[in-house]
């Protein structure tokens, strides 16, 4: 008896495994019609351009941005809000050129970036907005490049090439982002998405900046963890066309100091828990232990099945495409394939456990937010149901209707 069960329950985790395996294939096809990658562009005189960096205790890693962005002609003026940080981030940025906003200090209910994202936005006197974090490093041609890729889209995100110290780091980073590959297909599709799948970074992102303070659109999602990802679904379901494109060779971050602070943060966000239903949460995780996990299990064990094989093969080519995703690329990003069962381990940790801190700062979930008028506003806000009124400092969003997409014809 137990050995019938015993085939039965294996005759059914093989058709499991092969149904999710046609699911990653899939996903993974789309990248033969990829759009190509962004290319330096030089600026076009008639475009104003406003760089905005949010920033919090980033005096260590801001300095590179800022000097690659004050150097680029085609940016107008560059913006730094300063969260309320506890070092010189503020003084470096000023000295440096930029303006620095200091951010009001943050209301009941906001994540902190989306908080300082407004300030930002609110104070940019460019037609097109960048947003880019403290850790990024843009090359000479990038935000001609973004200005012109927003011809015909209304929300454009990148991106980048990683920075990684030594191997490991290199290989756990490979791992995560193969399981953003596995759930979400290439960047740069040629076919937009459905909304609940796209994808952001919100590392870089640009806009025009009328139709988002219109929209006030960063209130939209103020208390999201994966802020890039929950404003780019919210548009997109509202008719913005909003586009993820490959931006490697004009961008590079580096994100993390350590392999421990790779897991504890990227992870964090990793398995875009706060946008993503409870349903689609769990076939994630099932087509990531499936396809990524479990094969290699069975590999260390040496009993892997043909389809383990070929699920690992298939690993390791994707291996191979990620290679122009690093700036050094070398034995990490070949290795990563055998860290994927900690990295499904650690979107399982991750999604079931959630954890809501960053950068000191510790937040309630949707459903704990203040009670009384702040709450009830946000959480419509959140469902796109109200239609919050434009920013103003220290103020809060108000009912109305939802956001029109922008008109890009007038814009252009």
């Amino acid at each position: 008896m137990s050995a019938r069960l015993t085939a039965a329950a294996l005759t059914t985790l093989t058709a499991a495994q092969a149904v999710a395996a046609a699911v990653v294939a899939s996903r993974l096809a789309r990248g033969r019609d990829r759009l190509p990658p962004l290319r330096p562009r030089a600026p076009d005189p008639r475009t104003t351009l406003s760089v905005v960096i949010p920033a919090r205790n980033e005096e260590h890693r801001i300095g590179p941005c800022l000097r690659a962005v004050l150097a680029d002609p085609a940016v107008r003026e560059v913006i730094v809000v300063d969260d309320r940080s506890g070092d010189g981030t503020a003084r470096l940025a000023e000295s440096l050129g930029a303006t620095v906003v200091t951010g009001a200090p943050l209301p009941a209910g906001w994540v902190g970036k989306q908080w300082a994202l407004r300030q930002g936005v609110a104070a940019a006197r460019g037609e097109v907005v960048v947003t880019l974090d403290a850790d990024t490093r843009p090359a000479p041609g990038l935000f001609g490049a973004l200005a012109a890729a927003l011809g015909g889209r209304d929300l454009v995100s990148v991106g980048p090439r990683f920075v990684c110290d030594g191997p490991l780091e290199q290989a756990l980073h490979a791992a995560f982002l193969a399981t953003l590959v596995y759930r979400s297909g290439p960047i740069g599709p040629a076919v937009p998405p459905p909304p609940h799948r796209v994808v952001a970074n919100g590392q870089c992102m640009a806009f025009r900046r009328a139709p988002m303070v219109a929209a006030d659109a960063f209130a939209r999602v103020r208390d999201r963890m994966t802020d890039d990802v929950a404003l780019a679904r919210h548009l997109a379901a509202q008719g913005w066309a909003v586009a993820f494109l490959d931006a490697s060779g004009l961008l590079e971050v580096d994100m993390h100091e350590s392999p421990a602070e790779l897991w504890r943060e990227w992870g964090r966000s990793l398995p875009l828990r706060d946008v993503t239903g409870p349903g689609r949460q769990a076939a994630d995780l099932a087509v990531i232990w499936l396809t990524a996990g479990l094969p290699v299990l069975r590999l260390v064990a040496g009993r892997p099945s043909k389809l383990d094989v070929g699920l690992l093969a298939v690993r390791w080519l994707l291996a191979g495409a990620l290679r122009g995703s690093y700036t050094r690329a070398g034995a990490g990003v070949w290795l990563s394939p055998l860290l994927d069962p900690a990295a499904a381990w650690r979107l399982t940790q991750a999604t079931v456990r959630p954890v809501r801190t960053w950068r000191g700062r510790s937040y309630p979930t949707a459903a704990t937010v203040s009670r009384g008028r702040s709450h009830a506003t946000g959480a419509a806000v959140s469902r796109g149901l109200a239609r919050p009124a434009p920013p103003a400092a220290g103020g809060e969003a108000s009912p109305g209707e939802r956001p029109a997409p922008p008109d890009r014809s007038a814009a252009r």
